[in-house]
C-alpha cells in the first residue's frame, strides 16, 4: 500500500496570517461595541423612569421597561413630534431627489458635453466647497425672507438643493463611465438628454444610491438652517423639536431619550438598506481627472 501523503506543518507565515485575522476580528468587534454604546443608552434610558435614569446604581436594563414612554412622547402637547417627523421626511426626501437630479445633470454635463470652459466651471464649483457656510448663511436668509419663504417647505428645501460635493462625485463617476454604451445610444439617434436618462442613469444605480444616502442623512440631521427658517412650530423639523428639551425650564429625560431614538430610526433603516451602495458607489468615482 502506498503511504498516505503527509500534511505539511504550518509555517510561521500561516501562523502570522491567522493571528492577523484574529486581531482584526477582535478590533472590529471592539469598535462595533464602542459605536453601539450610544444606541444602547438611548434605548435603555428611553424605556426607563426618571428615577432609573438618575439612580446612582447602574443596571443594564431596568426591571420594568416603560413602553408607555413611547406613547407619552407623541402625546406631549409641547412637542409636536409627529408633525416634526413628517416635516423632516418631506424635507429630506425633497432635498435628496432634487440634489441627486441637479448634481447628476451637472456632473454628466461637465464630464461628457464638450465645452471650452468646462474646467473653469468645474473649478468654480469646487471653489464653493472652500467657502465657509457662515459666509453665505446671512445672504441666503435675507433672500429667503424677501421671497416670503419663512416657515415654508420651499424656504427649507430650495436653498440647499445643489451640492458641489455631489456634483464632484457624479462628474468623477461619469468620467469613467463606458463610452461604448453612449456611442451605441448615439448611433440609435439619442442625444445627450435621452442618453443620460435611458442609458446612463439605469447603469449608474450604485453612485445614485450612495450620493442619495449621504444627502438624505445630511438633510435629516440639518439643524441650523431649519431652526432659523422654520420659525413656526408647524414648520419644525425633528432636530429642532429635540432642541426644545435642552431649552425647557424642566428637563424630561425619558421623553428626550425616546424622542432621540425615534428620530434616528429612519436613518438606521436607510443606512442598513443602502450601506453596500455607499462604498460601491464612492469606490467607482475615482479621483483622477
Amino acid at each position: 500500500m502506498s503511504a498516505m501523503p503527509r500534511m505539511a506543518p504550518p509555517t510561521t507565515h500561516d501562523a502570522l496570517l491567522r493571528a492577523g485575522r484574529a486581531l482584526r476580528t477582535v478590533v472590529a468587534l471592539a469598535l462595533a461595541l464602542l459605536f453601539l454604546i450610544p444606541f444602547y443608552l438611548l434605548v435603555r434610558n428611553g424605556l426607563s423612569t426618571e428615577r432609573d435614569i438618575t439612580a446612582p446604581d447602574w443596571t443594564f436594563f431596568p426591571r420594568e421597561l416603560q413602553w408607555s414612554n413611547l406613547a407619552e412622547v407623541f402625546q406631549d402637547p409641547g412637542l409636536p413630534l409627529g408633525r416634526a417627523l413628517l416635516n423632516s421626511s418631506l424635507i429630506a426626501v425633497s432635498t435628496t431627489v432634487g440634489t441627486v437630479v441637479l448634481a447628476s445633470l451637472a456632473g454628466y454635463g461637465l464630464a461628457r458635453i464638450p465645452y471650452r470652459h468646462s474646467h473653469v466651471v468645474f473649478s468654480a464649483i469646487l471653489g464653493t466647497l472652500m467657502v465657509p457656510a457662515a459666509v453665505t448663511f446671512v445672504p441666503s436668509f435675507v433672500l429667503v425672507s424677501s421671497l416670503g419663504w419663512i416657515s415654508t417647505l420651499r424656504g427649507l428645501v430650495v436653498p440647499t438643493l445643489f451640492s458641489a460635493f455631489a456634483c464632484f462625485i457624479f462628474r468623477q463617476y461619469f468620467l469613467g463611465f463606458p463610452k461604448e454604451l453612449e456611442d451605441a445610444a448615439r448611433v440609435d439617434g439619442l442625444g445627450y438628454w435621452r442618453t443620460y436618462w435611458r442609458i446612463v442613469v439605469p447603469n449608474s444605480r450604485p453612485v445614485f444610491a450612495a450620493v442619495g444616502t449621504i444627502v438624505f442623512i445630511g438633510a435629516w440631521n440639518a439643524f441650523l438652517w431649519p431652526l432659523v427658517i422654520g420659525q413656526d412650530q408647524e414648520a419644525w423639523t425633528v432636530q429642532v423639536a429635540l432642541s426644545t428639551f435642552t431649552t425647557a425650564q424642566s428637563l424630561n429625560l425619558h421623553e428626550l431619550f425616546v424622542a432621540a431614538t425615534v428620530s434616528i430610526a429612519p436613518l438606521v433603516i436607510v443606512f442598513l438598506l443602502l450601506q453596500r451602495y455607499i462604498v460601491a458607489g464612492v469606490e467607482r468615482t475615482g479621483i483622477d481627472d
